[in-house]
């Protein structure tokens, strides 16, 4: 049995180029692309769409600007039913560098807010609809805004967002199960019009899990990522999400070709996964950047002294 509503979006490109700057080559974005073009996921997140003069292009790469002119190279002549789509922060985009819907090879803008920005992410949101995009509020780093400001800022999405789906962004990978349902089911009480997405990592191993989880309670939009690649520990693995959802729409063939002939190549250049200074942040729920710092440096293995820093900062 599968649930028809459920859709898949895989953000391997946009969450992975946070662990190298965006600077995925035009070859293996297309071989992403066409690999999951023949796997059959419903969305593909290319990257971000972030203004030039706030970020260099000689620091980041094609993936952090998504120009259309780039993505368009990326598609051309790769037959697909697979919806392109894009991130944005908000306060780091332009909002008339964004061209018409029908004028862009990209079908759906999400915007990504902190509970405190909610209202300019409406407002952008509602911007990207009036141009003809899906438009998509992720809630980042939920697990340390879960209060009453929580409720306003989903009512507030409801009542004033033309948004077609809310995120949980798990962005610490700090939720267990239990604080996933109990998201999710506030989320679809105040959410009448809209549907409930969810966003995990992996820090404690619980990504999958999570996700899982959230689909038991209702949640129809979901992300991952091929093998699993993304920032720190990186998030919910796309082979094991299309192989629990039992659609056959989905054909896994693909994806395993991806990780064989891409992925475990590059796990050779780039690090992600589980690793002990992640899983440290996600149980103390705290960002990820003291972690990846730790990792570069000569002290990366030394465990016990990295918990106990963020012990001591946690009591200051």
């Amino acid at each position: 049995m599968f649930r028809e509503k459920i859709k898949v979006l895989d953000c391997t490109v946009r969450d992975g180029g946070l662990i190298n700057n965006h600077d995925f080559d035009r070859r293996f974005v297309r071989a992403v692309y066409k690999g999951l073009s023949e796997a059959g996921v419903d969305y593909m997140e290319i990257g971000y769409k972030n203004s030039k003069e706030l970020f260099s292009p000689k620091e980041y790469g094609l993936w952090k600007f998504c120009d259309d002119d780039e993505i368009n190279k990326i598609i051309d002549g790769i037959e697909s039913r697979t919806k392109l789509s894009v991130m944005v922060d908000v306060g780091r985009v332009k909002l008339e560098d964004i061209v018409p819907a029908a004028e862009s090879p990209i079908t759906m803008i999400r915007t990504a807010s902190y509970v405190k920005d909610i209202d300019k992410a409406i407002y952008m949101a509602n911007h990207f609809h009036e141009k003809g995009y899906e438009a998509t509020i992720n809630i980042m780093a939920i697990s340390k805004d879960m209060g009453p400001e929580l409720d306003e800022a989903v009512h507030q999405i409801e009542e004033e967002s033309k948004a077609m789906v809310v995120y949980i962004v798990d962005s610490f990978g700090a939720l267990y199960q239990e604080p996933v349902e109990h998201l999710v089911k506030r989320f679809r009480t105040i959410l009448k019009t809209k549907e409930v997405g969810f966003h995990g990592h992996n820090h404690q191993q619980l990504a999958f899990g999570n996700t899982i989880e959230s689909i038991i309670h209702d949640a129809n939009y979901l992300d991952a990522t091929v093998y699993g690649i993304g920032r720190a520990a990186g998030n919910c693995p796309l082979e094991l999400l299309v192989g629990f959802l039992k659609n056959p729409k989905f054909d896994i063939r693909p994806i395993l070709d991806l990780i064989s002939h891409e992925f475990i190549p590059l796990r050779e250049k780039m690090e992600w996964g589980y690793i002990i200074p992640y899983a440290i942040a996600g149980i103390m729920n705290e960002h990820p950047r003291a972690a990846m710092a730790l990792r570069k440096s000569d002290k990366k293995e030394n465990y016990r002294e990295f918990y106990e820093s963020l012990l001591n900062t946690g009591l200051e």
